[in-house]
This record gives C-alpha cells, structure tokens and sequence, in this order.
C-alpha cells in the first residue's frame, strides 16, 4: 500500500491521478479522478478500473518499457460524453496516469469545422450558379438578348447573396470578439424601434404586411450599444415581415421598465410578434445556431443567410439581456427581448 504522505500528496494535485502498482493493481486514485473512474478503485486490478482498450494498451506498453505514451479516455456526464488527454508515464516500478479534461476543445474544434463546412457549402451553391451563367452567356445564350438578362438578373442575386452571407460573418465576427465589453452609452428604445419600423417600411409594403408599434413603455433609456440594437431590432422584425408575412401584421411592442425574473433586476421587454405559421417546437432550441434554418429552401429564398438569429443572440448576451423565442404551429411566433436598465 502507499504510505500516507505519497496519497496526500497525490490528492493535493488538482489534476485526477491514477497511480498503478507493479502488481497491475491500483495504487492510488485522487479524489478529482473519481467522478471519471469511479469510487473505491484501490486494489482493483487496472483493467477492471479502466475498461477501454486504447488506455488498456498504452499501459501495457509503458509496463512493457515502451517510455511516456498518451492514450484518449471517453467518458460519460449525464448524457454526454467527456473526453480526456491521459498521459501516461513510469515512475520507479508504478505506472502514472493523469487526465485532462479536453472535452471544450474537442467541442470548439467540431464547431470550427462545422462552421467551415457550412460556409462553404453557403459559398459554393452561389458561386456555381454563378460559373454555370457564365459559361451559358459566353457560349450558346451570347446573342440571345432575352436569355442574357435573365441570367444576369439570377447573377445579380447570386451574388448579393454572397454579399449578405460575408457581411453577416463579418457583423458575427465583429460582434463575437466585443461580446465581453459592455456598452456605456444610453439608448432611447421608442426611437430607435421607430427608426428601425420606419426602415423598414418599403419592405413591409412590398410582402403587404402591417408593422405595428405600440409604445406601452415612454421614454424607456437603457445602456447599450445604438447600432446593435438596431441590428437586433431590425433582423426580429424583418424576419417577422418574411416568415410571418402569411398573418400581414407584425407586432412591436415596448414594455415598461419593471423587475424581471429572467434579469434578477429592472429591466424592459421588447416584443416582436407575427401571426405567421409559426415554427414547430422541436426547432426552437437551434435557432440561434448558426446556420440552423427551420426550412432551408423558404430561407434561401426570401434572403436569409442563417446567421440572424445567431448574431442577435451574442449582442443581447453583450448588453447582459435575455432572448426567449416563442412560437406554436399555426399561431404565430413571438421573440422577446429583456434588457437591463441599468
């Protein structure tokens, strides 16, 4: 058995340690490697501690005097799994093994990847629509008048596609890397929900839909950063008079400054409700994701890059706020947005 200091000063490292005796049986285990092996492990034979081959194998080959090896440990928190860096190494005739949690990095690399993917799939529809016009306009379609200002018209939204696809990564990028500064200046919401109401009239006209401003709240004042708010006012009610369009009303309404659960504080609720079709509820957890679209055909269609909703999300959590979505099949959906006043 190890003596009592060698264990205390095991236990006093942070990181989880396993230590294996020459007799194959667990030594020592630290109290930070319990929620990943296991309780009482001591005197367990390491392969019934341990349970995975890819682990099983590197010590094998460090008992065997193979030199430090690392091994990848899959475990389980509720219902996801954890993945851990163990490095293993000899120390006299024991065998050492410490975890490292790499579970936030396996998970921010799976995103990085999946985010490359999914621009350049977004890129490359557009871009080979575009190639195909060209290839028609430089041969068989060259003289034919018709043809050619038809294709430069599907070129032109094409390719103001790809515009609003780069300008939203950008806006995300811009709004990713100062989600941690909070805003000092003070913002009037009645204005600005006017202005952005007011923007936004030609597009309402043109898909024959009513937005509504009903100030509930006068001269409600709250810290904040004036063009983000008015990126997140415009993208919610825009996307109202896009996806909700099929309701011809679009709703804005300011509440007055009150204590609010969601803030732990005063604040004040901005609402945008539609009476579209509403969105079935399985989806509403992703939809700040970037890229999730409840109907990537429709999406597509009316302009919509996939990334609205995301960047809404990071500007509210900049000013410290809540975004709830709401929505039932049928009926409608309403987003809410609570920001602090002070």
């Amino acid at each position: 058995m190890a003596s009592e200091q060698i264990v205390a000063v095991v236990n006093a490292v942070p990181l989880p340690i396993l230590i294996i005796g020459p007799d194959e049986r667990v030594k020592i285990a630290n109290t930070p490697v319990e929620p990943i092996l296991g309780r009482d492990l001591v005197g367990k034979h390491y392969i019934t501690a341990m349970r995975q081959p890819a682990i099983i194998d590197a010590i094998t080959k460090i008992r065997d005097g193979d030199g430090p090896a690392v091994a990848r440990y899959v475990g389980r928190d509720g219902d996801k799994d954890t993945i851990y860096r163990v490095s293993l190494a000899k120390a006299g005739s024991d065998t050492v093994l410490t975890f490292e949690d790499q579970t936030a990095a396996e998970e921010a690399g799976k995103m990085r990847r999946e985010f490359v993917a999914n621009v350049s799939h977004e890129l490359r529809t557009p871009l080979t629509a575009l190639l195909g016009f060209i290839e028609t306009l430089s041969g068989a379609a060259r003289d034919d008048a018709a043809a050619r200002d038809r294709f430069l018209g599907i070129m032109a939204h094409e390719a103001n596609r790809m515009t609003r696809l780069v300008d939203d990564l950008l806006s995300l990028s811009r709004v990713e890397e100062d989600e941690r500064v909070r805003p000092r200046e003070h913002v009037d919401l009645g204005a600005l929900l006017s202005s952005v109401i007011k923007g936004l009239e030609p597009q309402a006209e043109s898909a024959d839909v009513v937005v509504t401003l009903d100030l509930q709240g006068r001269d409600e004042m709250v810290p904040g950063d004036a063009g983000q708010l008015v990126q997140v006012f415009t993208n919610l009610v825009e996307n109202g008079i896009k996806y909700g369009a099929t309701g011809k009303e679009v709703t804005v309404t300011l509440y007055p400054k009150t204590a609010h659960r969601r803030l732990r504080g005063d604040g004040v609720e901005i609402r945008v409700a539609d009476k579209g079709e509403g969105i079935a509820s399985h989806h509403l957890a992703r939809l700040t994701e970037r890229f999730y679209r409840v109907d990537n055909h429709r999406s597509r269609e009316v302009g919509g890059t996939g990334l609205g909703l995301a960047i809404v999300k990071h500007i509210v959590n900049r000013h410290r706020g809540r975004l709830v979505i709401e929505s039932e099949e049928g009926r409608g959906t309403q987003i809410s947005v609570f920001l602090p006043t002070n």
